[in-house]
């Protein structure tokens, strides 16, 4: 099992090198389910792993002139802001207990995990759907709608501080059809918008949780590897095809994730 879990910890950075995105949506049930730890830790600890993973990649397209730092930032005024209000003041605001169903006991755990569930299957119906188009969206100037592409960042800002969650799969689309992005740019943009909402999100974290430091480093430096194994593979693979599988992977697990919180808990 130990091995499972660490090989799941590479797979999050292999996903993130290889198709941009996707990889973070694991980083909560890999925490949970593999290494034990509690939801809402989890969601601090991915986003720790997530933001350093992603800050790798979006120095490695900075370098290749893919990222854009003036939409990066733009984006970032309200969706740092609201990731790291999220987790300073609504999470540890969340009640143990939330409420009775019957015999049935919502708890915070519970419904933390029901929440990333439906979070990952909406991100796997976006890389399905994608993984289908196989054409590249080329990415045309366009008038910027400011005050939309900034409520947008407040959305995805709340799904992060959240559920840990880096919103790849969110993000990409809204720079191409809001912004005009080419895909490339796209990609190498929202990783380093990605770093930027997770790692601040993370600050809001300390005081509140117990952080194991030496197991948050390990869990980090395999993704981050996972990244580099990511950027190789991707040359020599389809990567629309592997989005695709990628995509009906995450949906069965958001399915499974749903089953065991609600059905198989005694």
């Amino acid at each position: 099992m130990q091995v499972l879990a660490y090989l799941a910890a590479a797979l999050i950075g292999i996903s993130l090198g290889l198709i941009g995105g996707g990889g973070s949506i694991l980083t909560v049930p890999v925490l949970v389910y593999l290494f034990g730890t509690t939801p809402l830790l989890a969601t601090s600890y991915s986003l720790f792993i997530v933001g350093s993973a992603s800050l790798v990649g979006a120095i490695n397209n900075y370098l290749k002139g893919l990222v854009s730092i003036k939409t990066a930032l733009l984006f970032g005024l309200s969706s740092i802001t609201t990731v790291f209000m999220t987790r300073r003041f609504i999470i540890p605001a969340i009640p143990k207990h939330i409420a009775w169903v019957g015999s049935f006991e919502l708890t915070e755990n519970i419904l933390t995990m029901v929440l990333f569930a439906i979070l990952m299957i909406w991100a796997a119906r976006a890389m399905i759907r994608s993984g289908e188009n196989k054409e590249e969206a080329a990415g045309k100037d366009k008038k910027l709608n400011i005050p939309k592409f900034m409520s947008y960042g407040i959305a995805i800002g709340l799904a992060t501080g959240i559920l840990g969650a880096g919103g790849g799969f969110l993000l990409i689309p809204a720079l191409v059809l809001f912004v005009g992005l080419p895909m490339k740019r796209a990609i190498g943009t929202s990783l380093l918008i990605i770093a930027l909402n997770s790692l601040i999100g993370f600050t809001g974290d300390l005081g509140h949780f117990n952080i194991d430091w030496l197991f948050l480093g390990k869990i980090t430096a395999i993704a981050i590897a996972g990244i580099f194994i990511g950027g190789y593979l991707g040359k020599k693979i389809d990567g629309s095809k592997l989005k695709k599988g990628f995509g009906w992977f995450v949906l069965a697990m958001g399915i499974y994730i749903i089953i065991k919180e609600l059905l198989l808990k005694k």
